[in-house]
């Protein structure tokens, strides 16, 4: 079973990219906030990788954090959670924001992320609390200091295409985040966030 791939990166995609390890390319699913963190292309890059095999299939997920894969192994253990879906519960909401979702019992946020409908959102809610607690505890703590996710992160990558400097971007989002903590929409963070640029 491969447990970590450190590479090239060859090709990627918001969803799939490509290591190049000694001239063997692995294709490997990712999440959005893995995507997010990655190098430019040939640049050197390290994921903590889980082998998912089928009867028909043998896939690579991929996470840039050892947390991330935790979290990522928790969601798929949950019934009718696979793979697919547990990506896009992590490319959906941050890490931080999915310990406050399941500790605030909150079914709205749950279920708004995409693919994630009102009975899943209430399984997720019920099902993963006691087996995240201990591994959310550190990440809860980090959730204004670490790196941006979730819609922050497609909020700083689109603000950086407009031209902005990254960290100056990441200030303003945060600081958007603050004034609305309840906003998730990507269209009203970077509104929000162009008008302190601007």
């Amino acid at each position: 079973m491969i447990a970590q791939l450190r590479g090239q990166l060859a090709k990627k995609s918001p969803d799939l990219v490509v290591i190049d390890v000694n001239g063997v390319g692995y294709a490997v699913s990712v999440p959005l906030s893995t995507f997010y963190k990655l190098p430019d292309l040939e640049g050197s890059v390290t994921l903590h990788i889980h082998t998912h095999m089928t009867e028909n299939a043998l896939r690579l997920f991929g996470f840039f954090s050892e947390d991330e894969l935790k979290i990522f192994l928790v969601l798929i253990s949950i019934n009718k959670v696979g793979p697919k879906l547990a990506l896009a519960i992590l490319s959906g909401i941050s890490v931080p924001e999915l310990a406050a979702a399941v500790a605030g019992n909150d079914v709205v946020r749950l279920s708004a992320i995409p693919g994630v409908g009102q009975k899943t959102a209430e399984r997720l809610a019920l099902e993963i609390k006691g087996k995240l607690d201990g591994l959310l505890e550190g990440v809860e703590s980090n959730a204004n200091g670490g790196p941006l996710e979730g819609a922050l992160g497609d909020a700083l990558s689109a603000l950086a295409n407009l031209g902005y400097k990254k960290a100056e971007a990441e200030k303003v989002l945060k600081r958007v985040r603050q004034e609305n903590p309840g906003e998730n929409s990507l269209e009203q963070l970077i509104k929000e966030s162009l008008k302190h640029l601007s």
